[in-house]
Parts: C-alpha cells; sequence; structure tokens
C-alpha cells in the first residue's frame, strides 16, 4: 500500500517548492523606428506603369523591380502568379497580364 501512496506524497511535497520559485520578470516591449534608405530609382514609362506601381510598390521599391533579370513573358508571367498564389500579394487576377506586359517591356529581352 506505501508503495502506491508513496509518488502522490512525493508529489504533494514537491508542489510548495514549485509554486515558492521565484517568477521571472515580464518581458517588456517597446516600439522601435527604422529610418529606410530613400529610393531614387522611378519606374519607367511603359505600358501599365501606373498598375505596376499601384499593385508593386507597396512591396517592392522600383530598384528592386529595376534590378531583376531579364525574363520573357512567360517567366513574368510566373513571377507575378508566384507573388499573388504563394506569398498572397494584394493583386487583383485582371491586373496580371497588365504587370505582366509592363515588366516584359521594361525587363523582358530585347
Amino acid at each position: 500500500m506505501t508503495r502506491k501512496i508513496l509518488p502522490f506524497i512525493l508529489l504533494v511535497a514537491a508542489a510548495p517548492v514549485a509554486l515558492a520559485a521565484p517568477a521571472k520578470a515580464p518581458t517588456m516591449l517597446k516600439s522601435v523606428s527604422v529610418q529606410l534608405p530613400a529610393d531614387v530609382h522611378v519606374l519607367p514609362d511603359g505600358p501599365n506603369v501606373k498598375v505596376v506601381h499601384d499593385n508593386c510598390t507597396g512591396c517592392h521599391s522600383p530598384g528592386m523591380i529595376l534590378a531583376q533579370p531579364t525574363m520573357p513573358k512567360a517567366g513574368w508571367e510566373a513571377e507575378v502568379n508566384k507573388m499573388k498564389n504563394v506569398y498572397k500579394a494584394p493583386v487583383d487576377p485582371k491586373d496580371i497580364p497588365a504587370i505582366v506586359d509592363y515588366l516584359t517591356a521594361v525587363k523582358g529581352p530585347k
């Protein structure tokens, strides 16, 4: 009988020790400010530049867009669809062809 209640006695005896342990101080969160460098690049004129500006520059700077490698239209279609479907970019599906046309005109093979 003693063997059956021994684990219970040990648990009850250890409880006050666990409760008496000092509590960790709460983690304090604070706001920080980050100053990003200004992007001096501007999207060059091209077909549907406003659609690209309205849909893409919320996440990508013009400089980042212009730094992308040259790709054919199929490559740009895959890239824009990846942004929409994988990364959940808030792009209206009806704007995708216009975005692809712009990227192909500006960053497509010459």
